[in-house]
């Protein structure tokens, strides 16, 4: 397994639209959030637990290892019964994940 340092990779040029402040690690409580949206991609990673998402009104579940990519300005929020580990990362607006 190689690690690669976020940090290190922007100037290598190993993670092309990538800023590294744009990356959030959260712990979820399994309390709800408040509806939000981005002007800019978002994509969410489950690290381990659930995440119970609802996008434009539409429930969607995610478990450990699954990624879900929201295109930019699309409302969402985390539902009630979201726990466990969630990594975040801001795309920049153009980028989209292969």
């Amino acid at each position: 397994m190689t690690l690669v340092n976020l940090m290190d990779a922007v100037p290598m040029g190993l993670a092309p639209g990538l800023d590294p402040s744009s990356v959030k690690v959260i712990r979820m409580h399994g309390l709800p959030l408040r509806e939000e949206s981005h002007p800019s991609p978002e994509a969410l990673l489950v690290l381990d637990g659930h995440l119970e998402l609802d996008v434009c009104g539409s429930p969607v579940s995610l478990s450990k290892g699954q990624l879900y990519v929201l295109p930019a300005g699309t409302p969402h929020t985390a539902r009630r019964g979201s726990h466990g580990t969630l990594a975040i990362v801001q795309l920049q607006e153009g980028l989209t994940p292969a």
